[in-house]
């Protein structure tokens, strides 16, 4: 993984969080050789949107 020294925490301990943050459907993982891409899930994304909005009060696009 790169970019680890930036968080202050080792390879081992981000990836074990990621994988909770992947079991838990909060984020998708994409395997790509050797390298995994996270994302977070569409549905996460829209409550994520939705209540965001309505915290600020903004109409939807």
């Amino acid at each position: 993984m790169c970019g680890t020294s930036a968080l202050n925490l080792s390879q081992s301990t981000i990836s074990h969080h990621l994988k909770l943050l992947v079991d838990a459907g909060l984020l998708l993982r994409e395997q790509r050789g050797t390298w995994g891409f996270y994302r977070l899930s569409e549905a996460v994304a829209e409550k994520t949107d939705h209540y965001l909005r309505a915290v600020f009060n903004m109409q939807e696009a």
